[in-house]
Order: C-alpha cells, then structure tokens, then sequence
C-alpha cells in the first residue's frame, strides 16, 4: 500500500516536472503547473453541510440533498432610456463582481407611459454556476452583506412556491470591487439563487 503511493507520488512529480517544449529566457524547459483551488463554501457544503441535512432530513443519498445550481444577477435600469451611459456602467458593475461577462436584457414590449420602445436595452443579467457561482456566494454572506446599512438578516418570505430565493439589495456598492468613488449612480441588485 505505501509502495503504490510512493510511486504515485514519484508519477506526480515527474509529470510536473516533465519539459513542456516551451522555452523560457535562460533557454530551459519550463512547465507551468496549475492548481484549481476549490472554493471554500463548497468544500464546507460537501464536508460539513451534507451530512447534517442527510442526518436531519433522512435522506438516503447524497444526490436528494437539495443544492444549489446556479446564482442570477439581474440589474433592471430603467433610466436607461433617457441616458444610455447608466446601462454601460450597470454592466461593468456586474462584470466587476461576477468576473463573468454580462448580457444585456431589452424590452419585449413597448410601454408608452414609460416612452419605452420594444428592443430598447433596458437591464443587465449574469448567471453563475459552479465555482463561480459559490465564490460569489461566499463574498456576498462574508463580505457585501454585512456592508448593509442596517442589516437584520435575509426574510424567509422571500422564497416562491417551488424553493427559489430572490434577495434585493438596494445599492451595489456593498460589495467590495466596486470602487466608491467611480460610481456614479447607485443602482440596485436583484440576486435570485
């Protein structure tokens, strides 16, 4: 048994030491090693978490334990229509705090009261899954909702009848990317996990 992971280990070692074919300034073999880290909130959910609610709940497998699948993200800007620049700003708000890149949501329908026209950009929306989607959910518990002006927890009345959570925050700038003096309009922040 620890003859076969010693010779693992040597497999492994080799592997990340084996040249690459690309040559670095000195003229040697280099090999760049990446490493996926996997995200802390993950790793807590699958040790921690898991066995608690398969023990509370009585499940059998793994696989009934409810989780999540993905985040959405969705900044509705209807002040868009008379000035276009608060739509782009929106979006790089969003892309600052999801790393991902956003797309832009337009109008089904035209509403004159609005003096709004169908196809006229209006909102922006990124959906997160897998290890985005639980980096981005460890900042928001750790980091951006203790921001919170006032901040008494979440409502448990916000979930719809099929298990959906949606949390609306009313300014982006709790979370920690978005730089504060740069931001010219506060916008609001629709997260529905």
């Amino acid at each position: 048994m620890a003859k076969e992971q010693k010779q693992k280990d040597q497999k492994q070692k080799e592997q990340a030491t084996a040249p690459t074919g690309k040559k670095s300034k000195t003229g040697e073999d280099t090999k760049v090693v990446e490493e996926k880290i996997p995200a802390r909130l993950k790793e807590r959910y699958n040790k921690e978490i898991v066995p608690k609610l398969k023990e509370q709940f009585g499940y059998k497998s793994i696989m009934q334990v409810p989780k999540i699948e993905k985040i959405v993200l969705n900044m509705g800007v209807g002040q868009a229509v008379q000035d276009p620049k608060i739509l782009e700003e929106a979006v790089k708000d969003l892309e600052t705090i999801t790393g991902q890149k956003v797309s832009v949501r337009t109008a089904k329908k035209a509403i004159s009261n609005f003096k709004l026209r169908e196809g006229m950009k209006i909102g922006a929306k990124v959906t997160l899954r897998s290890a985005r989607m639980y980096e981005f959910l460890d900042r928001l518990i750790s980091l951006a909702l203790p921001r919170v002006r006032d901040f008494r927890g979440v409502s448990d009345k916000s979930f719809d009848g099929r298990g959906n959570y949606t949390l609306g925050l009313k300014e982006q700038i709790i979370f920690p990317e978005i730089n504060v003096d740069k931001v010219t309009k506060v916008l609001g922040v629709d997260i529905t996990f």
